[in-house]
């Protein structure tokens, strides 16, 4: 029996740094013995199947096949189908009145508790808001990311030491959750 995933590559093809064609990214996912490969955008979403049912190792495979290819690490997470749709299902905020710019998900490789995040004085970016779930951070930004104050704050590598975080657009979510359904 065989998973569907996505794998999602943190910072690559950005501002011409990290460079991964997505034609090579499929070649390099089948070479690694996995089927039903595609990618989604340039920003590093993929897509396969895989008899395996352990992610962490599906990504440590992936960031070794990347650096070899590439000569650079590039972070990845796997993530189930299964849990992708749960991620979608479970936002705390009303994803159908909003559009995609005003949410979006971050994936961590880990669980996050809210003492991570205790610092940040949440009343003060208001109304932008946060909220915790399995492994991801919910955030709605009215005004897009890139006029997010939370973002910034958010942002900052000390809360998340340790960790690799990787964020997606609402729009992008819901599509993760389309192209890894069984």
């Amino acid at each position: 029996m065989t998973t569907r995933y996505a794998a999602l590559l943190r910072g690559i093809n950005v501002g011409g740094h990290k460079k991964v064609p997505m034609a090579e990214l499929r070649e390099l996912l089948t070479e690694l013995g996995h089927g039903n490969v595609a990618t989604y955008l340039q920003s590093g979403n993929a897509f396969f199947s895989s008899a395996s049912d352990d992610e962490q190792a599906l990504a440590t495979a992936l960031e070794r096949a990347i650096h070899q290819r590439f000569g650079f690490g590039v972070d990845c997470l796997v993530r189930s189908g299964p849990y992708l749709q749960a991620v979608a299902d479970d936002c705390p905020f009303p994803a159908d009145e909003l559009e995609g710019k005003q949410l979006h998900v971050t994936y961590f490789s880990e669980p996050v508790g809210p003492e991570r995040l205790a610092s940040i004085d949440t009343a003060a970016f208001l109304p932008e808001e946060f909220r915790l779930g399995d492994r991801v951070l919910y955030l709605y930004a009215p005004n897009g990311l890139g006029r997010s104050k939370l973002a910034e704050a958010l942002g900052k590598p000390r809360l998340f030491k340790g960790i690799v975080a990787t964020s997606r657009n609402w729009n992008t979510v819901v599509k993760l959750a389309e192209l890894t359904r069984e």
